[in-house]
């Protein structure tokens, strides 16, 4: 199924992985928001539960491993075209946990990668919510 101009939601999950009170952010190397600021994630894979495809993710995006808790939310990324038609839709669930071991080394569909402090998020771009998820949910 397509990611865009989808028949059904996708479902996949993001992470929000921090440490010294900075989170792990990626620029998206592909659309959907293309070179915004993101928490790392991506798709649930078919027999994959959510934290393992957190913790795939995680991996394959930032080459970081981290200890997990329990999902955090859950919410709908929705996107509709000039005729209302929607683009995407994505029920994400995100997970927190602190760095546990790696080197952030941008990878998959990361452009780029960089922790950044809660103060220093407002002046980039950013993916929707992005910018208040952090503030909300960073320990």
């Amino acid at each position: 199924m397509s990611r865009f101009y989808p028949d059904a939601p996708r479902v996949g999950v993001s992470v929000l992985c921090h440490q010294d009170g900075h989170a792990l952010l990626i620029k998206r190397g592909k659309d959907p928001f293309k070179d915004h600021w993101s928490l790392p994630g991506g798709l649930v894979e078919v027999g994959e539960t959510l934290a393992e495809a957190a913790e795939r993710e995680l991996m394959e995006e930032t080459g970081v491993r981290a200890i997990l808790s329990a999902p955090v939310e859950t919410f709908d990324s929705i996107q509709r075209d000039a005729d209302n038609n929607v683009v995407t839709h994505f029920v994400l669930t995100v997970f927190c946990g602190s760095f546990h071991s790696g080197e952030a080394i941008a990878g998959d569909d990361a452009a780029a990668i960089e922790w950044v402090h809660p103060d220093n998020l407002g002046d980039r771009p950013t993916t929707p919510g992005t910018v208040e998820r952090i503030r909300r949910l960073l320990p």
